[in-house]
């Protein structure tokens, strides 16, 4: 912080940027391309703010807020704060206009430019994490598969456009990824979104299995809960399956990345299951062995 109490704008990359090594998933590894890495780096960095807007978990303070140009006695209030980050990513696209005021919208703007990427992936996640602060429950499967196209898809299709290797087959593929993806997340986070009053099971199954809310609630699962996971876990892991022709569909180490992604979904799915499927003590993570096991299974297209 500076004398004045505020954060420079290199500290709130810094505070943004470093969450990328805690993720499920390889953000831009060293074994990339440097110009790949740096606009991987962007584009995490929005994904990043836009989520932590979304989940109030901004840096206190409200240097976020300031940056972006709301009043402080608007800082804490999350549609405010998403509305003005949508308002800095139309500066982001607009060449005449006048420049983004977050730092991390000011980092991404070059890789806009660079890449030729266009405003809807990025559009889709501020929508996916104002739907956040309205609905708190998913009626059904499809409703959960809705959201992850808002949530968890553009991810995934702005690391095509990046490397310059979107089709529409590798987008669907790498849509059943995301999608996994974001259902394994919200298995092991199960408990943790229940703290926010949040539940990203869909209630036609918790019904199915006989489940309520309040069991989601229990410090362990009990059966029901387990057979629920198990069952979505499933979900996810087919999706992983669906998707994973992707990654032979690249050469050199793009497929490395694609298969981190695929691999990682997989050890995740295998650490609930090592787990008999209890997420409620807190998230199962997978090891890195199981993690470079699942890597050498995905890139040898087996599994």
């Amino acid at each position: 912080m500076t004398a004045a109490g505020r954060a420079r704008p290199g500290d709130l990359e810094r505070a943004t940027l470093d969450k990328a090594a805690a993720e499920n998933f390889p953000v831009a590894p060293f074994f990339l391309p440097r110009a790949w890495r740096d606009d991987l780096m962007a584009v995490y960095g929005f994904a990043r703010l836009v989520d932590d807007i979304g989940d109030g978990d901004l840096a206190p303070g409200g240097a976020d807020a300031r940056a972006l140009g709301v009043p402080e006695d608007k800082a804490g209030d999350r549609l405010t704060l998403l509305d003005a980050l949508e308002a800095d990513l139309h500066r982001v696209f607009d060449p005449k206009g006048p420049a983004p005021r977050h730092p991390l919208l000011l980092r991404l703007e070059p890789t806009v430019r660079r890449r030729a990427l266009t405003p809807e992936p990025f559009l889709g996640l501020i929508a996916a994490n104002r739907q956040d602060q309205l609905v708190t429950r998913y009626e059904t499967y499809d409703d959960l598969l809705a959201y992850c196209e808002l949530s968890a898809n553009p991810v995934g299709r702005l690391v095509l456009a990046v490397t310059g290797t979107a089709t529409p087959e590798r987008i669907r593929r790498s849509d059943a990824i995301c999608t996994a993806l974001q259902i394994v997340e919200h298995l092991q986070d199960v408990a943790e979104d229940l703290g926010r009053d949040r539940i990203y099971v869909p209630a036609t199954d918790m019904k199915r299995f006989h489940v309520q809310e309040a069991d989601l609630a229990a410090p362990t699962a009990g059966a029901s809960v387990r057979a629920l996971v198990a069952f979505q876990a499933q979900r996810a892991l087919d999706l992983l399956d669906e998707g994973a022709p992707l990654v032979g569909s690249v050469r050199g180490r793009l497929r490395l990345l694609l298969a981190g992604f695929v691999a990682g979904g997989r050890a995740a799915v295998r650490a609930i299951a090592a787990a008999d499927h209890d997420v409620l003590p807190g998230p199962p993570k997978p090891g890195t062995l199981q993690l470079l096991r699942e890597a050498g299974v995905t890139l040898r297209g087996k599994g």
